[in-house]
């Protein structure tokens, strides 16, 4: 999955530091990386790069996190025009940037970013917040009030029914995403996650179901999320009750007739591949 980048090693530890020429600076816009993108190799510019277009980078970097011995700094202000090499990218190539680990950076990246860029005034007074200086935190000077970083929790759900697996497809006006997927939804204010499973299922598709099996969790900063996987079987009746506001289909397949998965960054994608292969966990 996206995350995982071993042998390479992500330390999200809030320890700032002054930029080495030779740490990397991540520059967003809306839905934008600068970078350089030769489709699917990526790489993003150093200090030393930016600085030789804006001196003060060191002083205005913003420390993010560190992956090996690698220090990654944003740039909120001002944001750079495209130079040389470097051009503004939709942030989904990161989907399938090579090599993986700096795709994995670029997207985490942006999640910090975004939680920064919504939290430049404070939501309960309207004055500009700052950054404390000891803490990933943004502090209201006038309030007090303190905002850390937001992640939804979601659901991805696997229903199976014998050696069948359910699989759905948004509708248009909820997704641009076209590939077959999961069940999958947010966790409610109050609810657990396995409420969320049986709540999602039945609002989705209109289905009951049982022994809900944890699978894994995954990071997913391209919704500021934190997504819990399970497996689950289905409780009587497996006719589907579409919910056509959120999907345009929902159908069973059997393992040997499931639809080719295009990647496996995502947990979801791992899931259908799983259950493709026999190994997804079994009810005890």
């Amino acid at each position: 999955m996206i995350q995982d980048i071993a042998p390479h090693k992500y330390y999200v530890d809030y320890q700032p530091s002054v930029p080495n020429d030779t740490d990397l600076v991540l520059i967003y816009g809306h839905h934008t990386i600068l970078c350089n993108f030769e489709d699917p190799e990526i790489c993003y510019p150093s200090i030393a790069e930016i600085a030789a277009v804006f001196p003060e980078i060191k002083e205005k970097a913003k420390f993010l996190f560190r992956i090996d011995e690698t220090d990654y700094y944003e740039l909120r202000s001002p944001q750079l025009p495209e130079f040389g090499i470097w051009k503004y990218e939709n942030t989904l190539i990161l989907r399938s940037a090579v090599p993986g680990w700096l795709g994995f950076a670029g997207i985490t990246g942006y999640q910090i970013h975004t939680w920064y860029t919504d939290h430049t005034y404070c939501g309960r007074c309207g004055t500009k917040m700052h950054a404390p200086g000891n803490e990933r935190a943004m502090q209201c000077p006038s309030c007090g009030a303190l905002s850390y970083p937001v992640i939804c929790p979601s659901v991805i759900v696997a229903i199976t029914n014998g050696d069948r697996l359910l699989l759905t497809k948004y509708a248009p006006s909820h997704s641009s995403h076209r590939q077959y997927a999961l069940v999958a939804g947010y966790t409610e204010v109050g609810e657990t996650l396995e409420q969320t499973v049986h709540r999602e299922v039945m609002e989705e598709v209109g289905l009951k179901v049982k022994n809900l099996r944890y699978y894994k969790s995954q990071p997913w900063s391209f919704s500021g999320s934190l997504l819990a996987g399970f497996y689950c079987d289905v409780d009587g009746d497996p006719s589907i009750t579409l919910d056509r506001e959120e999907l345009s289909v929902a159908e069973w397949f059997d393992r040997a007739s499931l639809p080719e998965t295009p990647n496996l960054i995502s947990l979801t994608g791992e899931m259908i591949e799983c259950f493709r292969q026999g190994k997804e966990p079994k009810q005890n």
